[in-house]
């Protein structure tokens, strides 16, 4: 697509200032390209002769000379002309740009950016109750992301935490044992039920509740929290047992997301394979970790912090008093902190433990992509002959509350002498995920109208929130009646309405939770996911349906499908993407539809996927522009009709490959 043209160019401007100027590669500014506000002006412009105007001691207007003088002949280029502001205007071979990218097949780009291997953690929900609406914001960014680092080359693990031993999971375990006073054996009736997910949302509720009742009852869980940790049944069992069947319900639910993973890796098998005990030894080996023998912290085992002192909504921030200069990693009374078992992980994810965890299958996932979970007990060493963890890079999906934490992550590695990797571990943070005020009310919840903030915030542990999987239903029966609407032959039980509508549904959801910056809190509302018109996911599904029309019609006319059609491209003359009006609105929607990868690359760079988003509505909306000014199957002139048809045909491919990108499919019609 449209790096290779950049890489072309920015190689030749490059030699070019050596012969010219004798710049180095390490004297040369970067030579950045843009696109010119007109067509006329030419397809690319080069900016480098703003930057080398006060080293040259020239204006801008003649280096930007000099350097087309000198340019000479560039694959895929038809001439190269400088502006009289400074601009190098670049303007493509248009026919033989056309050509070049109907033709391959799409492949990975970008040579996998240097990168062996990267991990990227996302989903992570508490095994505790049913996945809510916020933790759809993190798998559709961390989904996401993996896709487009997949897109640009680089191999990627996609791993799913599970917290198996922590407070939530202690708290279901109080609730079923204390509340509900079932046996070990009724629990394990009970989670084979449908939706034990949803049954578990309401307990955690509920458990919540009694404990604000009375504080004593907190004994409970420090007791169901110290059996989790030391595997001591039958609350250890129980743990597994409810975290086991859950974490299938999240599977399922995610599932519905067309959200898939390699790898489960579980809490438990960490502290079970002394996985914290050898990162322990690491910290104390290298002086990262210090036993305290006065003050509050006596007797723990703490880590000097860098910079600014615990959030004050920290976990922890209790343990040695909120202006303490150093964190708790392991209490006075021996068990360790959420920080040193995500030290653990972290070290284990980028090879510095040097042990590993014992695999089982899992099960394959829909896609026929198997699911590997660790174990702590008999299992494989690696599957396949693959090995998981031992990460060039590390990409954790966690919001933004957990930043603090994060940072601690980057500070174990460096101060264990592996500033690289700590360099290589990047938290993508993001905001929460509130409601509208009118989806509130349509999901039954009370909104103040007196309220001045135009979100209604949800929490799971008082049991107000909006469950993932209603969330999906919801959409799903709304966008069915959107669709049996507009088709009098669907029924609204038949099998491709609901295929249709689940299609639609996923798009709306993963479409909302990207396309805001990460930083942004967002305000979920039904109407705006599901609208066919707005900036949404259907919207840019609508626009590739359209694109798809097109071209069936044009099959039933003349019999051209995709491969007849590309190939009748090839004697054409370039007029009909080369003339003034039609013909420059036919080439500049086709350049647009190039800039995938482009787009897919700035994503990655600046790790904000809302980049591709905003790109994917904008080629939604530039095609629906053509659409209605440049008709295809009636145009009467043939080469122009098949150009355009050339032109429709690329961007419903890219329209698909963008919607992929954010795990969405394009359905047969809408």
């Amino acid at each position: 697509m449209i790096l290779g043209m950049h890489a072309a160019v920015r190689s030749r401007v490059r030699d070019v200032l050596v012969e010219l100027y004798g710049l180095g590669p390490d004297r040369q500014p970067d030579v950045a390209i843009q696109y010119p506000p007109d067509r006329a002006m030419g397809d690319l412009g080069v900016t480098v002769a703003f930057e080398l105007a006060r080293v040259l001691r020239k204006a801008p207007r003649a280096i930007a000379a000099e350097i087309v003088g000198a340019l000479g002949a560039i694959d895929g280029v038809e001439r190269v002309e400088p502006a009289p502001n400074g601009y190098v205007n670049i303007f493509l071979d248009r026919a033989r740009f056309a050509r070049r990218v109907l033709a391959p097949p799409p492949s990975a780009t970008g040579g996998g950016r240097g990168i062996r291997k990267a991990i990227v953690e996302h989903t992570a929900i508490n095994p505790n109750k049913a996945a809510h609406v916020g933790h759809l914001r993190n798998a559709a960014l961390g989904d996401t992301l993996v896709r487009l680092l997949r897109f640009l080359g680089v191999p990627v693990e996609v791993q799913n935490y599970i917290d198996d031993t922590g407070v939530q999971v202690a708290d279901v375990v109080v609730g079923l044992r204390q509340l509900e006073r079932l046996s070990l054996e009724a629990v394990a009736a009970l989670a084979e039920r449908p939706r034990f997910d949803h049954y578990c949302w309401d307990l955690y509720a509920r458990v919540t509740a009694w404990y604000d009742e009375d504080a004593d009852r907190l004994a409970h869980r420090a007791g169901a929290l110290h059996d989790l940790e030391t595997d001591t049944d039958p609350t250890a069992r129980i743990g597994r047992l409810v975290a086991d069947r859950i974490v299938r319900c999240h599977l399922a639910t995610m599932d519905r997301m067309n959200v898939e993973y390699d790898l489960l890796t579980w809490e438990g098998d960490i502290l079970r394979l002394h996985f914290w005990s050898r990162a322990f030894d690491v910290l104390k080996e290298t002086g990262a970790v210090r036993l305290e023998t006065t003050g509050p912290q006596a007797g723990c085992w703490v880590m000097p912090l860098d910079g600014n002192a615990p959030p004050e909504d920290d976990p922890g921030a209790g343990e040695g008093g909120p202006k303490s200069r150093s964190k708790v990693i392991v209490r006075s009374n021996g068990t360790v902190t959420y920080v040193g078992k995500d030290i653990a992980y972290q070290f284990w994810k980028l090879g510095v433990l040097e042990r590993d965890f014992h695999y089982h299958p899992h099960g394959v996932q829909r896609s026929g992509r198997p699911l590997w979970s660790t174990t702590s007990g008999a299992g494989e060493t690696a599957p396949d002959g693959a090995a998981f963890g031992r990460a060039d890079a590390v990409y954790n999906v966690i919001d933004t509350r957990q930043a603090y934490l994060q940072q601690l992550l980057k500070q174990a590695l460096t101060a264990v002498g592996r500033a690289a990797e700590a360099e290589r571990s990047v938290h993508v943070s993001y905001e929460m995920v509130a409601l509208s005020p009118t989806t509130a009310r349509a999901l039954g919840h009370a909104v103040d109208s007196q309220a001045d903030r135009p979100f209604v915030e949800v929490s799971g542990r008082k049991g107000l929130g909006v469950k993932a999987d209603d969330l999906l239903d919801r959409l799903t029966e709304a966008a069915r009646g959107e669709v049996v609407a507009r088709h009098a032959d669907l029924s609204a039980d038949g099998a491709e309405a609901t295929r249709i509508a689940k299609a639609i549904a996923t798009a709306a959801i993963r479409y909302f939770m990207i396309k805001y910056s990460r930083g942004k809190l967002i305000a979920f509302d039904i109407d705006e996911a599901l609208s066919f018109e707005g900036e949404s996911g259907p919207y840019v599904q609508y626009a590739a349906v359209r694109a798809a029309n097109i071209l069936r019609k044009l099959y039933e006319r003349e019999g051209l499908n995709d491969e007849t059609l590309t190939a009748a491209l090839t004697p054409l003359p370039a007029g009909p993407l080369a003339g003034p009006g039609d013909g420059t609105a036919t080439w500049a929607l086709l350049l647009e539809a190039a800039r995938l990868d482009e787009v897919a690359d700035q994503s990655i760079r600046a790790i904000e996927l809302s980049v591709l988003a905003k790109y994917a509505f904008g080629l939604a909306q530039a095609f629906n522009t053509f659409y209605h000014r440049c008709p295809v199957v009636n145009e009467e002139d043939g080469p122009t009709r098949l150009w355009r048809a050339g032109t429709v045909l690329y961007c419903r491919l890219q329209l698909t490959r963008a919607l992929a990108l954010m795990g969405c499919e394009v359905p047969p019609r809408m």
